[in-house]
């Protein structure tokens, strides 16, 4: 990783995605040693939902080639941890 910064939410200079309703400003940004820009979104806790629109954001910024885009959790549907959900993110 070259570098991070904690995305500010409403910072004039904050990364941010649109979307219907208005704009998304994800958790962090980073940029990797390989150029692209890895971006991450955490949700902590129970409870939290996934919405079609976001997802549909997120995929359609990956596939133009915005960079990577991970939704991390302190635990995943199989049991991961943050390193390793960001390792498989990473594909390695």
């Amino acid at each position: 990783m070259r570098w991070w910064v904690r995305n500010v939410a409403r910072h004039p200079a904050s990364f941010w995605l649109e979307t219907a309703t208005g704009r998304h400003y994800p958790d962090f940004v980073a940029q990797l040693t390989d150029g692209r820009l890895l971006v991450v979104e955490y949700k902590g806790g129970q409870g939290w939902t996934d919405a079609a629109e976001a997802r549909a954001i997120r995929a359609a910024w990956e596939r133009a080639g915005g960079g990577l885009y991970l939704i991390v959790r302190e635990r995943d549907e199989d049991g991961r941890d943050v390193l390793a959900q960001l390792t498989r993110k990473l594909g390695r």
